[in-house]
């Protein structure tokens, strides 16, 4: 018989990664139950969306596996009363979620052009490679236009927080989002702040938001070479960066600056695409350039980066985005884009400043 004392004194030995105390001591440990040579465990966690749970799960796990007698472990989790969370929250504990976050690429996309889809590029980027299998997370750096919190999240979504860190929202497929909408008591309400408080929030959104472990952290840029682009190049570890343009050449000229600001920052640029190039008649299947013929190519070649494709003008693409469905939307065409990224994205560098 498995003696229950010997299962406590086990999970023990199992520390929260973020609140850096013990299982037990935490009063996480709802329920132990033995059966034979099977342990049954309850598990109260902070919030069952913590990016965290299964390494707790799996620590545990592997805790009471290494007891002699035990073969097999069954872990339910549930989640803790307000009453306990509001008891941790007064422990002395770091406050900051960095150390806890693994991510193996940050990809920002940019352009320096406003209005020619960072945010679906980046939604669509997000999308793809989570049905490639990765963990996935967004960051909504653009923090007076935000945008990726209405095209995933159809019903909305209110961020919760463990005792010593913010939980990104979960969408559908289990991307972790972190957006100032999110935050805001109307989505439409206006953020009216100067660059310095900007550039404080995106640095927030990195360092005291649980990410956990992720394979890829994607990186909504706003427009423009200021503030908010060069914080998130100059305080979170790159590893490249794809650039979003237009047919027109007015939007070519424009993200040209955006490329030039990431190689002085030695960002590697991993590839450009073109967006709104053509719209597909659905009666004859004809393209039309509604914007002119694109020069993406052109300008990519120019750039010395690859050209990663274009993107339709497709309505179903703007209803799910309005919908908050654009987890939906057919991806196929965008698989060669999330299979560049892949072989190009370097891990994750320390940031750089310019020579």
């Amino acid at each position: 018989m498995i003696d229950v004392d010997r299962v406590y004194q086990a999970l023990r030995q199992v520390d929260d990664p973020e609140l850096k105390r013990n299982l037990v001591e935490l009063g996480m440990v709802r329920q132990v139950r033995v059966e034979g040579d099977r342990v049954h465990l309850v598990l109260a966690l902070t919030s069952m969306s913590c990016p965290m749970a299964e390494q707790i799960s799996a620590q545990a796990r592997q805790a009471l596996l290494g007891l002699e007698g035990v073969r097999e472990v069954e872990i339910a989790l549930e989640e803790m009363s307000a009453e306990e969370k509001q008891r941790l929250s007064h422990r002395d504990v770091p406050g900051s979620a960095a150390h806890l976050n693994q991510v193996k690429h940050v990809i920002a996309v940019m352009s320096g052009k406003g209005g020619v889809g960072k945010s679906l590029v980046s939604g669509l980027l997000a999308v793809v490679l989570r049905r490639r299998g990765h963990t996935v997370g967004l960051l909504d750096a653009d923090i007076t236009g935000p945008s990726l919190p209405k095209m995933f999240l159809a019903d909305g979504a209110r961020l919760e927080t463990s005792p010593h860190a913010i939980l990104p929202a979960q969408t559908r497929s289990g991307i972790r989002l972190m957006s100032i909408n999110l935050l805001l008591e109307s989505e439409e309400q206006a953020v009216i702040w100067r660059g310095p408080l900007i550039g404080s929030a995106i640095r927030q959104f990195w360092g005291d938001v649980l990410w956990g472990n992720l394979d890829y952290l994607i990186v909504d840029l706003p427009p423009g070479t200021s503030d908010a682009s060069l914080t998130v190049m100059q305080s979170l570890p790159m590893s490249g960066a794809v650039l979003v343009s237009a047919p027109q050449r007015l939007a070519g000229m424009v993200v040209a600056k955006a490329a030039q600001m990431a190689q002085l920052l030695h960002i590697p640029l991993l590839g450009l695409i073109e967006n709104m190039s053509y719209f597909e008649c659905p009666d004859t299947g004809r393209r039309y350039a509604i914007f002119g013929p694109g020069h993406g190519e052109e300008l990519a070649a120019r750039l010395g980066i690859p050209f990663l494709g274009r993107l339709p003008i497709d309505p179903l693409m703007a209803d799910l985005c309005d919908t908050g469905r654009i987890e939906e939307y057919p991806t196929g065409a965008f698989e060669p884009v999330a299979l560049q990224i892949e072989r190009l994205a370097p891990p994750a560098q320390p940031p750089q400043m310019p020579d």
